[in-house]
């Protein structure tokens, strides 16, 4: 964490210190972790440390055959209309997929005769204890890709800081360890309870991984963008009205849609003018933003003009340095690029860009906050693993070394990415997703409405039927009836397609209540000839009232998971096992599916595992 130059004019981020938690302010920098810096000296007599000698280590490289970064075909960035039908679900089949570009091998050396660490790439340096900010290449290579490339206009002094991670869920854990106080109802004072502002349908890990440190969960109302700065339930309302009863006013929030893209679950993507309202709110109420962006390079033009009516979106300041790529332009960008404060803490991942498995991710945030981070992470994680590590810096950055043992497989040997195969490999992941978020939208479109068709007697007719006279009219009349069975918005972010199910127009409405008709449904999904598991709307809810009064209309259909030649077939009979269900008019039925799933061990594990979020049960 180097000083800013003196020609840098920006303003300096506000001082944070007063949100820090106890246990975080406390925290000292490893003692044996200060050696570190020295261990780098040529020639070094290294005694210090309890380091395992380098020549022990078991595996002499490591190896592996990797996709070129050209090989998805990508999309247009701002397309005039929506690609057919046709050509979408022809794409998404394989039909009409680009040759598959050739695998290149990538081998990691035991050791490397690079000299300067921040390109040393080796088993020697990767395998070895190392230091809480990350392995050096790859964290060079992310903070040059974050401050150039991803956000190049943070408006303080100096610019961001980034420290590695073992995925999100880890950099949250973190964040939570740093700036909050545990609380407990046995032990504290209610005025001291801190509290967590999140959406109003949120991604549950994070709730479920602050309750537990005792904070108040406070859910915010979102509409098809996301979070609502005003109006009832919106940011201002929830901030200016809190109730001190409950604790002191909320000054965390976390999101996946402010100022983030693809929200978790429902796929709302925030406009830059209502990004600029949170964040004014925000900072008004000394509010930090935890902005959990694992979904932003996915963002879907194609949808996007599906909203001709969507009001325009302001246009990014004059002085906006653009990130070197038109693909990255085309994205909206990220609360960092108008954090004037410094409040703003993004969390990105590689578990959706390259795979979840790797559970490796960095933070990003001004650097007062990452440094207080990474006295968190001395004591716990510690870094990354460095097989995994070492692995995406040879994938990113290419050979620093002798690679002799590629020749063996005749492969050609990877040049490395480099911050120019990495966003085109995000280009042809967005192509992918967008074009199987297509297919999935067109087909359920079909759907939305049940359709009635007949004929009816005429009002003459049948006030002739009731007349003295009793004379015949045949002058019968064509009728279709239309109800609403759901309805959707296409996701323009992310990998999920939020629905909603008008159980209100179900036959039965009037006979069962809402939330059985829901839990009926599901548990019909499961069963032939449907046979879908998607994600109950309830599991999102962050609150028993939000899950008790309309969570259960909702669920979050996942379009990513399965394979390619799979949607279409899923997609039509999540559609067609939804009509089914509405030609259901005996209570009986509904009765016998619930009771299957409390009866029947295996659909009641279903059930549980889709309530848990189990992985099983939150895609299609």
């Amino acid at each position: 964490m180097s000083d800013p130059p003196p020609t840098d004019t920006r303003p300096p981020p506000k001082d944070l210190w007063h949100h820090v938690s106890r246990n975080a302010k406390a925290r000292q920098a490893s003692s044996v972790k200060k050696f570190y810096k020295y261990f780098m000296i040529p020639g070094i007599g290294q005694l210090a440390g309890g380091l395992p000698n380098r020549y022990y280590f078991p595996f002499d490289t490591l190896e592996a055959k990797v996709a070129s970064p050209q090989r998805w075909e990508p999309t247009p960035n701002k397309p005039i209309d929506p690609p057919s039908r046709d050509a979408d679900i022809v794409a998404v089949a394989g039909g009409n997929k680009p040759p598959r570009a050739a695998s290149s091998n990538i081998v990691v050396p035991h050791a490397s005769s690079e000299a300067n660490p921040l390109k040393k790439i080796d088993l020697e340096t990767a395998l070895q204890y190392g230091q809480a900010q990350g392995y050096p290449p790859l964290y060079t290579f992310l903070r040059q890709l974050t401050v150039d490339h991803m956000h190049p206009n943070v408006p303080y002094r100096g610019g961001p800081e980034i420290c590695l991670t073992c995925g999100n869920t880890d950099g949250f854990s973190k964040v939570l360890q740093t700036l909050t106080n545990e609380w407990s109802q046995e032990k504290d004072w209610t005025r001291d309870r801190e509290g967590l502002l999140v959406e109003k349908y949120c991604y549950m890990n994070a709730i479920q991984a602050a309750r537990p440190r005792g904070l108040n969960i406070v859910p915010v109302e979102i509409d098809d963008e996301g979070m609502t700065p005003e109006g009832k339930g919106g940011l201002r309302d929830v901030l200016q009205n809190w109730d001190f009863k409950r604790g002191k006013r909320p000054h965390l929030m976390y999101t996946i849609t402010t100022h983030s893209m693809g929200q978790n679950p429902t796929s709302g993507v925030l406009s830059l003018k209502r990004r600029k309202e949170l964040y004014a709110i925000c900072s008004e109420f000394d509010v930090i933003i935890v902005e959990d962006d694992p979904y932003w390079y996915l963002q879907f033009p194609s949808a996007t003009a599906k909203l001709p009516g969507k009001p325009k979106d302001d246009p990014p300041s004059p002085t906006w340095k653009s990130s070197g790529y038109e693909f990255l332009d085309s994205l909206v960008p990220s609360s960092l690029n108008i954090d004037t404060d410094g409040r703003v803490i993004r969390l990105d991942t590689f578990s959706k860009t390259v795979a979840p498995g790797c559970r490796l991710g960095w933070i990003t945030a001004q650097p007062a906050l990452v440094e207080r981070i990474l006295r968190v992470t001395e004591t716990s994680t510690q870094q990354p693993s460095g097989f995994v590590q070492s692995m995406i810096a040879e994938l990113v950055m290419g050979p620093q070394g002798s690679l002799d043992s590629t020749e063996k497989d005749k492969q050609p040997s990877a040049q490395g990415w480099k911050a120019d195969g990495w966003i085109r490999w995000l280009e042809g992941l967005r192509g992918n997703y967008e074009r199987r978020m297509n297919s999935m939208c067109k087909i359920l479109e079909t759907g939305t409405e049940q359709v009635k068709s007949g004929r009816r007697n005429s009002l003459s007719e049948a006030l002739a039927a009731s007349s003295i006279s009793g004379t015949d009219v045949d002058d019968d009349w064509s009728v279709v009836e239309k109800t609403a069975v759901y309805s959707f918005d296409w996701p323009v972010g992310g990998m999920f397609l939020w629905l909603r199910v008008h159980f209100e127009n179900h036959p039965l409405a009037s006979k069962v209540d809402g939330q059985r008709l829901s839990q009926a449904l599901w548990v019909f999904w499961t069963l032939k000839p449907a046979l879908v598991l998607v994600g109950p709307g309830q599991m999102f809810a962050p609150s028993d009232e939000i899950r008790d009064k309309e969570a259960w209309k909702y669920y979050r259909l996942c379009f990513a998971a399965v394979d390619e030649p799979d949607i279409g077939p899923i997609s039509h009979r999540v559609k067609e096992g939804i009509h089914a269900f509405w030609r259901i008019k005996s209570t009986k039925t509904i009765d016998d599916l619930i009771k299957e799933a409390e009866d029947d061990p295996r659909v009641a594990e279903r059930a549980s595992d889709a309530q848990l979020g189990n992985l099983s049960g939150v895609c299609l």
